[in-house]
Order: C-alpha cells, then structure tokens, then sequence
C-alpha cells in the first residue's frame, strides 16, 4: 500500500465510523470505543484534506502552466502558483508522516513528577526545589492542576525530595522527556569566595495510572502511618497521618503526608506507587520492541544528564539535542521551558519518521 493509498484508508475508515455512529444503532460501550475512533482520526483526516486540496491546486496550476491555448501571461501565473504550492508539500506531507507515528498510549495521561536533590548537599537540595517550583509554574502557565503530594524539606527552603501530581491535557506527551539529572552551576549564597559549585537533581515523570491499568494485589503492600513533618501548620506533629507504602514484590517506596487525613494520604500514596508499577511495565515492553531505544531522546534513565543550568553565563543546555538557550530567567519561571520540551518532541519525532521510513 502506497503513500495515498494509505490515506485513502483512513478517510474512508473515518467515513465509516461517522455514518455508523449517526445510525443511532450503536449504544453504550460499542458507542464510546467508536467515538472514541473516530476523534482519534479527526486531526488525521483534517489534515489529509488540506494535503489533498493543497495537491488539486497544484494539479490545476501545472494544467495552466502547460496549456498552449492560454496567453503568455496566464501561464506564467500558472507557473508561479505551481512553484509555489510545490514548496509546501514537502511540509504538507511531514505533517501526515507525523501523525501516522504510532502513538503512545501514555502520551494523554496525566503524571507524577517526582524531583529528589543529588550530589552537592544543601546547594543540590535548593536546586531541587527551584526545579519542582519551575514545574509547578509551567504547569500553571498550561492551566493543568499541580497537586504536592510529598515534600521532604530541608532547614533552608531546599527540598531533598519532593512529588506531585500534575493532571490536564496530554501532560505526560509533554513532560516525559524530562526524566534524568539536571545539572546546576552557580555561587551558592552560602560561598564568601563566589566560587562557582557544581551540583545536581533528578527527575522522574511516570504516566499515572488508573486502576483500571494496573492491578495491585493488597496483600502485596506493607502499610506505616508516622507523623508529618516540616510545612503544613500545627496539626502535622499532632496524629499519625502521613502514610508509607512499601510494594513487597518490587521494593517500591512511596510516602504522602500532605493531608491531614490518613486515608487521602494512601489514596494519593496509591496513585504514586500505581504509577511507578505501570511505568515499569512500559519500560520493559518498550525494551522489548525497540532495538534502538538509546538513540531516542533521552531513554528515562534518571541518571543520564540530561540537562544544565548555567547561571553565572544565564544558559541553559540540554545535551540530547545540543540546544542552548541564554534566557535562564524564563526557563526557570516556566515560560522559557515550553521552548525546550518543543524541541526535544520535534526531535523525538524526526527520529521515530526516520525508523519508519
């Protein structure tokens, strides 16, 4: 099957479906799996019409270019248009390529963004939290809803390790990529001599789960309930609210002691100890399909570096796709980061194009 022939496939399956959904014969959950179908399609086929239009005037154009009967003037015009729509298609047609790339089911999941401080002591702890805050505002700036679910403060605002969950519009598609060491230098205010120091973080995005997409046995998890600590007002140190989940089968621990009921606490606990069981198992079915994984954009190995924060030059590079940007300001605010994760999703997807063809 050739390149239109394909096309051609997918518009009469998007055909199909409308016609078998304005039938009225289709109910409850046949109902949702088609509708479900046909919205998949509907940026595809959008997108084939505008290629398909862009191709007819193309067509009509070259009939002008080459017709004898028509003045001197009437087929230069024709000429021009010709050239000119020709220069789109190439275009018009990685836009259907990209498209065509298999999705990952994960892609319009919300995430769990989980931030830990690495080598550098008190300085990589304040580097770890102004990463969870950069991230926290990104995340306002897309309208998603960013929930802490786990803060482990240190004495001067830096955080050791922190979590949270982070739902809207296909955020794991946009966060995914940020999994791995972040690298800091800069003076720390604690340094008389201004010294530059080096020090780091990690990230981990998973895709959150829902029940539904992994299952749990109770009997596998060892619960401990102890007593908050650090922000979050006097009620912290007063019951044994804060929960501690232990996933025997793994070794996967997980806490939350942001509410102040015990069972929120699981609950949320759940979601985080969910999320790292589904990603485990996509990772491994990942490894299994693909040869080549290493040469994809970042592979979630959280100790690859993946990333610097320079701020005494105020860049910011992102070593998978040698990118630098000198407005370390912007990024740090959230604003500047949407530039990073669009390049490394462009990337991604010039590589997946690449496997296909």
């Amino acid at each position: 099957m050739n390149f239109d022939e394909k096309l051609e496939t997918i518009v009469s399956r998007h055909d199909e479906l409308k016609a078998l959904l304005s039938t009225g014969n289709v109910d409850g959950q046949e109902f949702v799996r088609l509708s479900k179908e046909m919205a998949s399609l509907d940026e595809m086929v959008e997108t084939i019409q505008a290629y398909k239009e862009l191709k007819k005037n193309m067509a009509e154009a070259k009939a002008i270019m080459e017709d004898a009967s028509m003045d001197s003037e009437m087929r230069k015009m024709g000429e021009e248009e010709y050239y000119s729509l020709k220069e789109e298609l190439p275009e018009a047609e990685k836009k259907i390529k990209i498209l065509l790339i298999p999705k990952d089911e994960a892609d319009a999941k919300n995430a769990i963004l989980e931030v830990r401080a690495g080598t550098g002591g008190e300085e990589a702890a304040l580097f770890a939290a102004n990463l969870f805050r950069m991230y926290e505002k990104y995340a306002n700036s897309r309208g998603w809803k960013f929930e802490i679910l786990n803060l482990n403060e240190t004495g001067i605002g830096g955080y050791k390790e922190a979590a949270a969950s982070i739902s809207g519009k296909d955020v794991f598609s946009k966060l995914k990529f940020e999994s791995g060491a972040h690298r800091v230098q800069r003076v720390p205010d604690t340094e008389a001599s201004g010294r530059v120091h080096t020090s780091a973080a990690t990230v981990a995005v998973l895709p959150e789960a829902e029940e539904v997409d992994v299952k749990i046995n109770e009997a596998d998890i060892k619960m401990d309930t102890f007593r908050a600590s650090g922000a979050g007002g006097q009620h912290v140190n007063k019951t044994d609210s804060a929960v501690r989940l232990t996933h025997i089968p793994t070794g996967v621990v997980v806490e939350c002691q942001e509410e102040r009921s015990q069972f929120k606490n699981r609950d949320k606990a759940m979601a985080r100890l969910r999320a790292y069981i589904y990603d485990a198992e996509r990772q491994r079915i990942e490894n299994e399909m693909s040869s080549n994984r290493k040469e994809q954009v970042g592979s979630g190995d959280r100790s690859e570096r993946i990333r610097t924060y320079n701020f005494p030059q105020g860049r910011v590079t992102d070593h998978r796709i040698n990118l630098t940007l000198y407005k370390i300001d912007e990024v740090m605010e959230g604003a500047g980061l949407d530039e990073i994760i669009s390049a490394l999703i462009e990337d991604d997807q010039l590589k997946k194009l690449s496997e296909l063809s």
